[in-house]
């Protein structure tokens, strides 16, 4: 039932199942697996994975991410090569030949697709709608479609819907805006001094009144809207993201153990659920950080299994 199970998105170790993860899944019931290269080698054995992990739940449909962009972010490099289709490839693509572009990114969508559902995957962290900026971080950089965020808007739309034909959810990212990051999240805070009437015209609107039933949160702080904490981790932009930018969806914290994020784990957690994020991700697979995790993360709510049923009717 999905009403038993908790608030968060655990990462695994390795190719199979391990025993002690076993207990895990069934004793804290996370909302959902997020699969990472580490935990891919071969089709078969991704789907043995994944079939192992459903059986658990007794759910055919039980929530398994991925975070699979092409170029450099390919959690699928053990099946397929696809370093050149960039956020960026696809955005000039667009710009310069949009029938050429229609065609291209299907292929590469339904491809994509066609592996995710050999796999047993039916949510990808995609699409990237960062808007590129200038002297930031590589972070983002040719991840993302282009710099004028109307462009990023439209192609994040034609992802979207595609993937919805495919049976595949989407998790739009990095929500409200990572492009304009002087530093790596992964390694510390970025601080973005930008004023929020640049940010609603720009970084912002790329993410608006988007179809996708999930969205990843940035670890960033938007100086000009809350001086202390991350978005992840302030009740300020989240509102901001609801009522602005118009996501009403489910919110997903980014990897809870990145280190911008300046508390412990557990705080890290508690402080993403009290600023309004409704899911947790803890990714790198470290079992006694899954269980902190997991302990501070609550039992799904009312409107999470509502979406949740939603989600199910993609996978129809």
């Amino acid at each position: 039932m999905i009403k038993n199970r908790r608030s968060l998105i655990v990462g695994l170790k390795s190719t199979i199942l391990r025993v002690k993860e076993k207990q895990f899944l069934r004793k804290y019931k996370p909302w959902g697996v997020i699969l990472f290269s580490r935990n891919i080698k071969s089709i078969a054995q991704t789907k043995k994975l994944t079939d192992d992990i459903r059986k658990i739940f007794n759910d055919k449909k039980y929530p398994i991410l991925i975070d699979q962009e092409g170029g450099r972010v390919n959690r699928l490099s053990n099946l397929i090569g696809s370093s050149n289709f960039t956020g960026e490839f696809f955005g000039k693509l667009y710009k310069k030949n949009i029938k050429k572009f229609n065609v291209y990114y299907r292929i590469f969508i339904n491809q994509t697709c066609y592996l995710l559902d050999k796999i047993g995957v039916n949510i990808n962290t995609v699409p990237v709608l960062d808007v590129r900026h200038k002297n930031s971080n590589n972070n983002i950089g040719n991840r993302s479609f282009d710099s004028n965020p109307k462009i990023v808007s439209k192609i994040g739309d034609y992802f979207i819907n595609q993937f919805h034909k495919n049976n595949i959810a989407t998790v739009i990212k990095h929500i409200p805006g990572h492009g304009l990051a002087k530093v790596d999240s992964h390694k510390s805070t970025p601080i973005v001094k930008s004023k929020l009437k640049n940010l609603n015209k720009i970084d912002f609107l790329a993410f608006k009144n988007k179809k996708s039933l999930f969205a990843m949160t940035a670890h960033i702080i938007y100086q000009d809207i809350d001086k202390k904490f991350t978005a992840t981790h302030s009740k300020e932009v989240i509102k901001l993201i609801k009522n602005k930018i118009k996501f009403n969806n489910l919110l997903i914290s980014d990897d809870i153990s990145m280190k911008a994020l300046k508390f412990s784990i557990k705080e890290n957690t508690i402080n993403a659920f009290k600023a309004g994020c409704d899911l947790v991700l803890h990714c790198n697979g470290k079992h006694g950080e899954m269980i902190t995790v997991a302990k501070n993360s609550p039992k799904v709510n009312v409107f999470i299994t509502k979406k949740t049923s939603q989600f199910y009717k993609i996978l129809s």
